[in-house]
């Protein structure tokens, strides 16, 4: 549903002029009631206030969307109003507000006002449309300008350009993909689209993300494409490609190269892509890719599709502690000494220990396509329960678990092992070939991972127990300076291999039962939006009008554990924003290990206080970090000649 259809000119005041907060939310649901789609006035303005109690709709930078949602409401509706003047609305940046839009809509209309929301959120970023709506003196010029805005922003199926229905197809089509499949996905196909209609190509960008493939590429349109742009940091389905000109390059291009990758798609020199459905390989001259960025991208994929798995059983047996009651007589049964402890526990550790299995398993798959996961899956478990020759023939020798590190060892050997079986059958008869993926690869691939890792788990063992006891043993100084490091990673890259090392570095250790490294790498990844978000309010002159309204939201990105959320600023100003972010990262790091803050979930941010050691301190150890952070930065930055 279009904005355009829920305001009509009835609902709309350009010469709007009240005097306090309360008397615009008064004068504004007068003017909702005059749309004629309210059950009862009263019911809706409480519902208003209501929403406003909770915190104010008055979204910044001149601008208020009150709303509410209640059975008041006969149909969903917009009400409008100017204030050239500005009236105080208890804004979030302290400005006066000046244009107001209020929502109404009824309550079983699902999150159709959430959808509004959104959409006049987005069309109101622009500051020069804003400020023609703040300047308009006709209410049908009004409405047009926010139609045509809109239609800009959000084309419909009517009047957006849809190069598939004169089958000329889109020039370029891109499938963007990051390990975690959050910030990096989305920025890069937003750069992507951009750039694309900045150049007049038309480009389709499929999101591989945390919750699945979205504007999935149709086979019509690959037909058509000139070329295929691959913007990922993990593996994508690719034999759908096979004969078509692909590009291939990380994600990071995808955010920062986006002109660069399209000219070089549209410029007909793009390597054609061959897909060998037997060995999972494609034509090596393809974006040649390092050894290290494969190994990199074969463990991303592993590591992505076990975070899930980590971060749900790892909170749940956080707040198994949490539900739980000490008993000095037996500390061990610490966690599961209540009902409802105990019941968090076992599903928390049954989601946990699937960790190792699946990081080994999806790095298997990352290298031998499919008939490699269960003998990825199958070798991770091994490492996991520690079976050896030894306790194999002698129930009296104990198990040898060789953890992390031996999951991530068995992942990598089942991958290759499954591309050397696909090789050595590949002789075997055309007869044969429905037999091998569902008998003899999984059958000797299953066999001999078992073999390697039963004999490979005693020396890991010894390594990973060493690596524990060395962790678990370390005093004050080595824990501090083990803090900075990893709090220094965390914003080297902020999302990227180095910040991926210290993550996964901080996961392993909560399976080893070492929760303070986790703790500190949390702390140290929230650091950079909240550095950047303080600066851009506390030194506003150092920064536009755009980059201020990006800073109010990494408040909530970097108090959820988003790091991702600085790197727009990064991006644009690396040699300032770096700098400032890894000092305050490193600081917080380093106070976490030394207040001997522990944390037993590996992600949450800030919400997950309640299961944290020492709260007091890792809160002063974020805060204290986060101000370092923007003092340096605020510092390096100097003041704009004129603030936009």
């Amino acid at each position: 549903m279009k904005i355009v259809d829920l305001l009509k000119k009835q609902g709309i005041n350009l010469d709007f002029n009240p005097n306090s907060k309360e008397d615009c939310i008064n004068q504004l649901v007068d003017l909702m009631d005059k749309t004629e789609n309210l059950n009862n006035k009263e019911e809706y303005k409480k519902a208003i206030i209501a929403r406003e109690e909770q915190s104010t709709t008055g979204i910044g930078d001149g601008i208020a969307i009150p709303h509410g949602k209640t059975r008041a409401v006969k149909r969903a509706s917009l009400a409008a109003a100017v204030c050239k003047d500005g009236v105080d609305y208890d804004s979030l940046d302290g400005q006066v507000a000046k244009l107001f839009f209020m929502i109404a809509v009824p309550d079983n209309s699902d999150n159709l006002h959430l959808e509004v929301l959104a959409r006049l959120s987005t069309i109101l970023m622009d500051e020069e449309f804003k400020e023609s709506l703040i300047n308009c003196t006709d209410k049908d010029t009004f409405l047009s300008l926010i139609d045509k805005k809109e239609d800009e922003k959000f084309p419909t199926e009517s009047n957006k350009v849809n190069p598939s229905s004169n089958n000329e197809g889109y020039r370029v089509l891109a499938v963007t993909a990051c390990p975690t499949g959050i910030a990096h996905t989305y920025m890069a196909a937003e750069s992507l689209e951009n750039k694309g209609k900045e150049m007049g190509v038309t480009i389709k960008v499929e999101t591989n993300g945390s919750g699945g493939a979205k504007n999935v590429l149709t086979k019509q349109e690959i037909q058509n494409a000139e070329c295929i742009i691959i913007a990922a940091d993990k593996n994508v389905e690719m034999g759908r490609f096979d004969g078509k000109r692909v590009i291939k390059t990380k994600v990071a291009n995808g955010i920062h190269k986006a002109e660069e990758l399209i000219t070089e798609a549209i410029s007909g020199k793009a390597l054609v892509y061959n897909h060998d459905v037997s060995s999972n390989t494609s034509d090596e001259n393809i974006e040649n890719e390092s050894i290290g960025r494969q190994i990199y991208k074969h463990l991303m994929n592993g590591v992505s599709h076990m975070l899930p798995f980590v971060i749900g059983g790892g909170i749940l047996i956080a707040l198994a502690f949490l539900f739980d009651t000490y008993d000095a007589v037996n500390p061990s049964n610490f966690g599961s000494g209540t009902p409802i402890a105990a019941f968090l526990m076992n599903i928390g550790k049954s989601a946990f220990g699937f960790m190792l299995p699946v990081l080994a398993g999806f790095i298997a798959m990352s290298i031998g396509d499919r008939p490699a996961l269960a003998v990825g899956f199958v070798g991770g478990a091994i490492a996991n329960s520690g079976l050896t020759f030894a306790n194999a023939f002698d129930k009296e020798i104990p198990m040898v678990s060789s953890g992390f590190l031996g999951a991530l060892l068995a992942g990598f050997i089942a991958g290759y092992l499954v591309v050397g079986l696909k090789k050595l059958l590949d002789k075997l008869p055309d007869s044969l070939e429905g037999l091998k993926p569902v008998l003899l690869y999984p059958l000797i691939g299953i066999f001999l991972i078992g073999l390697i890792i039963a004999y490979i788990n005693p020396a890991m063992g010894i390594i990973n127990e060493a690596i524990t006891n060395g962790l678990n043993s370390m005093g004050g100084t080595s824990k501090i300076l083990l803090g900075i490091i990893l709090g220094a990673m965390m914003s080297v890259d902020m999302g990227g291999p180095v910040n991926k090392a210290a993550y996964v570095f901080g996961t392993a250790s909560l399976a080893s039962g070492n929760y303070e490294i986790m703790a500190a790498v949390m702390a140290a990844g929230m650091v950079p939006p909240l550095a950047i978000a303080l600066s851009t309010t506390f030194f506003k002159n150092r920064y536009t009008q755009r980059e201020r309204q990006s800073g109010i939201t990494n408040y909530i990105m970097g108090l959820s554990f988003i790091t991702e959320g600085a790197i727009p600023f990064a991006a644009a100003d690396p040699l300032r924003v770096l700098p400032a972010c890894i000092v305050g990262s490193a600081i917080t790091g380093g106070l976490s290990m030394f207040f001997n803050c522990a944390l037993r979930a590996p992600h949450g941010g800030l919400f997950v206080i309640g299961i944290i050691d020492n709260k007091l301190g890792y809160i002063a150890a974020i805060l204290v970090g986060a101000i370092v952070g923007m003092i340096i930065l605020s510092i390096l930055k100097k003041p704009l000649e004129k603030t936009k």
